[in-house]
């Protein structure tokens, strides 16, 4: 069991050991001005081409160069972030929550007409399975320990119980990456996961194969989108206003426009913080449950 609090993860520290790494040899060059936006599993960092005109586009955007930085994990980008090593950063809403006030939206994104998604139990596609009690005993693959969709709904489902993943499964690991998770279960080497539905419905689309040789056993409420965030001692800062009109433009640009539709999302809107409520519930849920 892990309830995640900012107090036991001692971010400051491992972030002042972090260095930003560009994903273009180009960054390397770039200088004080430069706007650094951090990546994290949840973006199909994986995919290059989506990347390059990621980039480009919001260079053109804010009018300034783009240092694209990705890390292993959600814990390395929010410390980056909280520290003002990086401007803004697309991380998972169970970070976001758990860092309040220290953090502020810059925009959500719209996903199928809404700024939700869901959480998705899956399982090998042979296998007779329809609800969570039916994984106990499971080797289950998780994403991430600050992902909502990868470890937290999962965790406070089985907290309504009085239980908790150590003591349901048999065992659990960390895959670092909701694609990983859907890997893991169709190659057996997990006998069911918790990934983000988002990715998982993309992968729906770009490797059918693999994805075929899953199925998903249930479905979780709808719950807000990882959110795109900055730290909120910059929220009022010029960088924050262009980089939040950036996002709203995509819409309206051809090159944007391209940059969503690689994504698979509508496009990025303004949401109000209380949209993460359902998630902020489900920690005080796993956090009162008794080790």
């Amino acid at each position: 069991m892990r309830p995640q609090t900012p107090s036991r993860r001692a971010f400051l520290p491992a972030a002042a050991a972090l260095a930003t790494v560009p994903l273009h040899a180009r960054a390397s060059t770039l200088g004080p001005d430069a706007f650094r936006f951090g990546l994290t599993p949840v973006c199909l960092t994986s995919d290059l081409e989506l990347l390059a005109r990621l980039q480009g586009y919001l260079e053109r955007a804010l009018n300034r160069p783009v240092r694209l930085v990705t890390r292993r994990t959600y814990q390395e980008i929010t410390a980056l972030l909280i520290s003002g090593e990086l401007d803004a950063a697309w991380i998972c809403g169970f970070p976001f929550v758990a860092y309040q006030p220290r953090l502020a939206l810059a925009a959500v994104p719209v996903w199928r007409g809404r700024p939700l998604y869901r959480s998705y139990l899956i399982t090998s596609s042979g296998r007779n399975a329809e609800r969570l009690p039916d994984l106990q005993g499971d080797i289950h693959a998780f994403s991430d320990p600050d992902s909502n969709s990868g470890w937290l709904v999962t965790a406070a489902e089985l907290a309504t119980g009085g239980s908790s993943p150590d003591r349901f499964f048999r065992r659990t690991f960390f895959t670092w990456g909701h694609r990983n998770v859907v890997r893991a279960v169709a190659s057996g080497l997990a006998d069911s996961g918790s990934v983000d539905g988002y990715v998982y419905e993309v992968m729906r689309e770009t490797d059918p194969a693999l994805v075929a040789r899953t199925r998903i056993v249930r479905a979780s409420e709808w719950l807000p989108f990882p959110p795109l965030a900055i730290a909120a001692g910059a929220a009022a800062s010029d960088k924050a206003a262009r980089f939040r009109d950036a996002l709203s433009a995509m819409t309206g640009d051809a090159e944007g426009r391209a940059v969503l539709a690689m994504l698979r999302l509508d496009g990025f809107r303004q949401e109000d913080a209380g949209l993460y409520d359902p998630i902020a519930r489900k920690i005080a849920l796993v956090r009162g449950l008794p080790g």
